[in-house]
């Protein structure tokens, strides 16, 4: 285990101003329910309808409380040594794995997560304000394809990732939490209003093979799991809250985690069960782009997650921002400055944008980056951290409870991985940009 005192200096009374940590408690609800309800909320009726009924309540069920457990730990563990606090993911790896395992581990799986939630959300942002402006005027023509609705949504990261830090996003932040709540909302009760579909269908959709079948039971648990993204962010969220001896971060910290859960349940689990029960199995991997009536309410539900996900690429983007800047300024020895941020910036979010653009399909991107790079840091590498540093007895109910993670995370990875990767590689073969 690395020496803390070579991956963070201490902490001392009185620099919580000097530093930008004045963040609220509830500063913290609305920057996780901004990095965790987005994109995946509006996919869970459709990993319903591979997963069932049963199997798919149980997923998100289960997954909800494993996930709170994770940030538990993670938020213990973010002042686990007195008087120093790692306000990085990589800085509690190195602590805890040492400085090359730390690195090799840590920041590769957390650079998943966050660069892979900013291209799904420039899909997300391309394909609502697509669905926006064909409601407001359905008779327009010609149509964009939407490939150029990604553009158009990306152009707007540009400006914006220009921003300096997290604390400068809060009001973007509280305004995409707000829309959050809001389409999620109008996403259940349009579809309560509709009711079931004619002929909707409620059984396993048997078209292909068995093996089609499983994959898309695998590519649906990486969509659930892609549902529960904050711990990415969330040390980088902590830091910016005031702690001390006497009130240690910890405490603001679990209170607007918490809070911020109970609002993500509100979201997610009416989105996911109505959804599916007004749909059935043929429900799109995007339940908005399904809804047509009334058009006004289903418009004003796609605009509200335009602009959610334009918070949410920026909450995401703030922590990559920083390492980009710090490699290049400690390794290459450029200047810090504008200049810096406009070239180094600006070339993240081309290259999110590109991704994008090559890349649009919706769902399957969910399913694999929600295994590949969600599921390590959301279900199970904080269980790994904190074996490492806390050592509960063997056979203790921590030692259960976090090895039970471990095992049950490492096979979602695995299945949930393999169904997205080979749902994106049936759907690139097939898909024209310019048709």
């Amino acid at each position: 285990m690395a020496s803390p005192s070579s991956v963070l200096p201490k902490v001392v009374d009185g620099e919580n101003e000097a530093t930008g940590r004045r963040a609220k408690w509830w500063y913290v609800t609305f920057h996780n329910v901004t990095a965790m309800v987005g994109a995946g909320v509006l996919s869970l009726p459709y990993a319903m309808a591979h997963l069932g009924w049963g199997p798919g309540i149980v997923a998100l069920v289960v997954s909800w409380g494993m996930t709170l457990y994770t940030l538990r730990l993670l938020i213990l563990m973010h002042e686990c040594v007195p008087g120093v606090r790692f306000d990085r993911y990589r800085d509690l790896g190195v602590h805890a794995l040492g400085p090359r395992l730390g690195l090799w581990v840590v920041v590769p799986q957390q650079l998943i997560v966050q660069v892979g939630c900013d291209v799904v959300y420039m899909v997300t942002g391309g394909n609502c304000l697509q669905k926006f402006f064909e409601s407001v005027c359905p008779s327009c023509s010609p149509r964009l394809h939407g490939s150029y609705w990604i553009c158009i949504f990306g152009s707007s990261q540009f400006l914006l990732s220009q921003l300096r830090d997290l604390n400068s996003i809060t009001a973007i932040s509280l305004a995409a939490a707000a829309m959050s709540l809001s389409y999620s909302t109008i996403s259940w009760a349009a579809c309560l209003a509709r009711g079931p579909v004619a002929g909707v269908s409620y059984a396993y959709n048997k078209a292909g093979t068995a093996s089609d079948g499983v994959f898309r039971v695998c590519s649906a648990l990486g969509q659930v799991a892609f549902a529960f993204a904050g711990h990415g962010v969330v040390l980088e969220v902590q830091a910016t809250i005031p702690s001390s001896a006497t009130k240690p971060s910890r405490v603001p910290m679990w209170k607007g985690t918490v809070a911020a859960y109970l609002v993500t349940a509100a979201c997610y689990f009416p989105v996911a069960f109505v959804g599916y029960w007004t749909f059935g199995r043929d429900v799109s991997d995007n339940v908005l782009v399904a809804l047509e009536r009334p058009p006004w309410l289903v418009a004003a539900a796609n605009l509200m997650v335009v602009v959610h996900v334009v918070g949410s690429y920026q909450v995401y983007a703030m922590p990559v921002f920083e390492s980009i800047e710090t490699i290049l300024v400690n390794k290459f020895r450029v200047p810090r400055g504008v200049l810096l941020r406009l070239v180094a910036r600006s070339t993240y979010v081309a290259f999110t944008l590109f991704v994008a653009v090559t890349f649009p399909f919706f769902g399957d991107l969910l399913g694999f980056f929600g295994g590949f790079g969600f599921t390590p840091t959301s279900f199970f590498l904080p269980c790994i951290l904190w074996l490492r540093i806390k050592k509960p007895p063997r056979f203790s109910a921590s030692w259960f409870a976090n090895w039970g993670c471990i095992v049950v995370g490492v096979m979602l990875m695995l299945v949930s991985t393999i169904g997205g990767l080979r749902s994106i590689i049936q759907d690139a073969s097939t898909f024209q940009f310019y048709s």
